[in-house]
């Protein structure tokens, strides 16, 4: 298995506009061979942001890079750009193989 997350830092206050974004984007990962399960976390606040996390779970570390190179994974990111206000800073991306 390979687990992936993406950490984001959401402008105080601008946390019900972040949580829409994800409710209602097509993320098309309905449509992906291996992928075992998604989660979005909310964590701690900070003075100015929240911690967010996207928490994905893949059969393996090729179906993940599967992904990454397919129609479904433009098409579900294509509209990213436009809620940039949205964050302090870029998200930041963690990879792991799964040991045990």
């Amino acid at each position: 298995m390979f687990i992936t997350m993406n950490r984001f830092r959401v402008v105080k206050g601008r946390e019900t506009d972040f949580e829409e974004v994800w409710k209602s984007r097509d993320t098309q990962l309905d449509k992906v061979d291996g992928l075992v399960e998604f989660h979005l976390l909310r964590g701690p606040e900070s003075e100015d942001h929240t911690l967010y996390s996207s928490h994905t779970v893949w059969a393996s570390r090729q179906a993940f890079e599967d992904w990454l190179r397919s129609e479904n994974y433009r098409a579900a990111h294509r509209d990213a750009g436009k809620t940039k206000d949205l964050y302090v800073g870029p998200p930041s991306f963690e990879g792991f193989d799964v040991v045990l």
